[in-house]
């Protein structure tokens, strides 16, 4: 299994925290993303953001989901 690049860890840091900061658990997570017409379930996100490999499509769904605006990237 390759290791995680310095970019997908930010990726997936960045998107832990702002669920976190939003209090959005993995579970509303994949509502909001069904919500959205995004059929995901909670193992998959888990993994996805575990193994910081998803698309940057998949990040701003995610961000649209829980409704964010704005994103710090320091």
């Amino acid at each position: 299994m390759a290791e995680k690049t310095d970019w997908e860890m930010k990726a997936a840091n960045l998107l832990k925290a702002e669920l976190k900061r939003k209090g959005v658990t993995y579970a509303q997570l994949v509502d909001s993303l069904g919500a959205l017409g995004i059929d995901e379930k909670e193992a998959n996100v888990r993994n996805k953001l575990s193994r910081g490999k998803f698309t940057a499509a998949y990040f701003l769904q995610c961000l649209e989901a829980i409704g964010s605006q704005q994103l710090r990237l320091d």
